[in-house]
């Protein structure tokens, strides 16, 4: 059979789930040390960072108002519906790939391949543009304490810089953006259990934070500023309303990107059939929990017309009037926006390492480091590249894009769930999702709502993407060695 004919008669061929259940048994090399608290932390440190730091205040102000609360609830109701569903494919298939695998079990090869690039390309974009404004806060903390660095290399490469005396020059190279690619790409590179540990560290400073955040500005509310609490629709879709919710929602849905994170860490996890679940809900639960009051608090504490701005937070504790405060909070979204980098990078890195077991890829790519037990070559691409395009591009448009594949994935494991239900109701499922296919069908209706808000460009930008994706793969599969 030629490869051409090979390549189409495997476009729906499905991966035995017995084989994925014998390779779940196994770690292929990485070590099994994470537990359940590990692994909501995990969750957290993915979910909670640049997006409620950064873009709160943008939904506020353009699109929800103090409905900005119920834009994350949109959010967080998606996510644990379909997190229910991710907890009962992670309890049948606990191995590295998440979403990628799932659609593998039950769609077929070449959906299976688009999830994968969908996924990858979505952390890719996310974590680079958050590296990006990461550099942002870390600069103004810098400056705080009089600490100044050269204007060329604190932006991206070619943005126009204007100096004092009017001159206007050119940006060369945002290296703090590099910087901290690099320092969590080695942090990740050294193994599982030391990026555990940091990861934990800095997921505990931006919950101090953010819960001192809403403690402190519980004492100074005021109510005025949410009335109306959904302000009247100007004529435009998205521009306040319930439509201004749905709006909010794509754009906060940022925010919560990165919770099926948690299905990467599958065979680097002690009794995962268990741990996974809790690891999953759990990290939803806490996140949400916190967005909507942060979104309250914030909104309480400013008038909402005054939030179209990248740090909403920190102008919100200025309004305060604790000047350490707002030093504080700073320090905080240094540490929650690091803590985001580090668990895309994680999750893209184990998302590779499971395309290239099914052959895929080059094998280079799941090459386990003898000492720190880690896809070491991978790590190093994926960090370098991710810091080299995170300093020289900007990507607040593609942002979009990014949450744009994750509601997508989100959808098709959803329908998954449903499908794999009603098509193998015996298989062992050690947690099962509840209210199948009610909840599911939630989901995808509700992200179906949230997709009718995109523009034509996104759309056009996501075909094209697809698109590319489909010739690699045809490329790829041509060469690719059954399992």
């Amino acid at each position: 059979m030629s490869n051409k004919n090979r390549s189409l008669n495997n476009l729906f061929r499905k991966k035995p789930i017995d084989d994925l259940v014998k390779e779940a048994s196994s770690s292929g090399g990485l070590v099994r040390n994470l537990g359940a608290f590990q692994l909501v932390l995990l969750g957290i440190g993915a979910i909670i960072g640049g997006g409620v730091f950064v873009f709160t205040g943008t939904a506020a102000a353009l699109h929800a108002g103090p409905a900005v609360t119920l834009s994350f609830a949109l959010c967080g109701f998606i996510c644990i519906c379909a997190g229910l569903c991710y907890a009962e494919f992670a309890s049948m298939l606990p191995v590295a790939g998440s979403s990628y695998t799932y659609a593998y079990a039950t769609l077929g090869e070449f959906p299976a391949w688009l999830i994968g690039c969908s996924m990858v390309l979505a952390y890719f974009l996310a974590a680079a543009s958050v590296a990006n404004g990461w550099s942002s806060y870390f600069v103004g903390l810098l400056e705080y304490y009089d600490i100044y660095l050269p204007a060329r290399w604190v932006h991206v490469t070619g943005e126009e810089i204007q100096q004092a005396n009017g001159e206007v020059t050119y940006a060369l190279f945002n290296l703090p953006a590099f910087l901290i690619s690099s320092i969590t790409m080695l942090v990740l590179y050294r193994g599982t259990r030391e990026s555990a540990v940091i990861n934990a560290i800095m997921v505990t400073i931006k919950m101090v934070v953010l819960f001192a955040f809403i403690f402190v500005g519980l004492t100074k509310i005021d109510f005025s500023n949410w009335v109306p609490f959904i302000p009247e629709n100007n004529g435009k879709f998205g521009e306040f309303g319930v439509s201004g919710i749905v709006s909010g929602a794509s754009i906060l849905f940022l925010a919560f990107n990165g919770f099926d994170s948690v299905c990467t860490a599958a065979q680097e996890t002690k009794n995962p059939q268990k741990n996974l679940p809790i690891g999953i809900i759990g990290a939803i639960l806490v996140s949400t929990i916190t967005y909507v009051l942060v979104g309250a608090l914030l909104t309480g504490v400013v008038n909402y017309t005054e939030l179209n701005t990248a740090q909403p937070i920190a102008i919100a504790a200025q309004k305060m009037g604790i000047p350490i405060f707002t030093i504080l909070v700073k320090f905080g979204a240094v540490a929650a926006i690091a803590s985001v980098v580090l668990v895309h990078q994680y999750a893209i890195i184990r998302m590779l390492y499971s395309m290239t077991k099914d052959g895929f890829l080059p094998s280079v790519f799941n090459k386990i480091h003898k000492k720190f037990h880690t896809p070491y070559i991978s790590t190093v691409l994926i960090g370098l590249s991710m810091g080299v395009i995170s300093a020289t591009i900007t990507l607040e448009k593609m942002v979009k894009m990014s949450t744009f594949f994750v509601l997508i994935t989100i959808a098709v494991i959803c329908f998954s769930t449903v499908y794999l239900r009603y098509k193998q109701p015996n298989l062992p499922r050690k947690f099962r999702c509840p209210f199948v296919p009610w909840v599911p069908i939630a989901a995808i209706l509700a992200v179906l709502q949230i997709l009718s808000s995109y523009s034509s460009a996104i759309l056009l930008y996501a075909a094209m993407c697809l698109f590319a994706s489909t010739l690699l793969y045809f490329y790829m599969s041509s060469r690719k060695i059954d399992f």
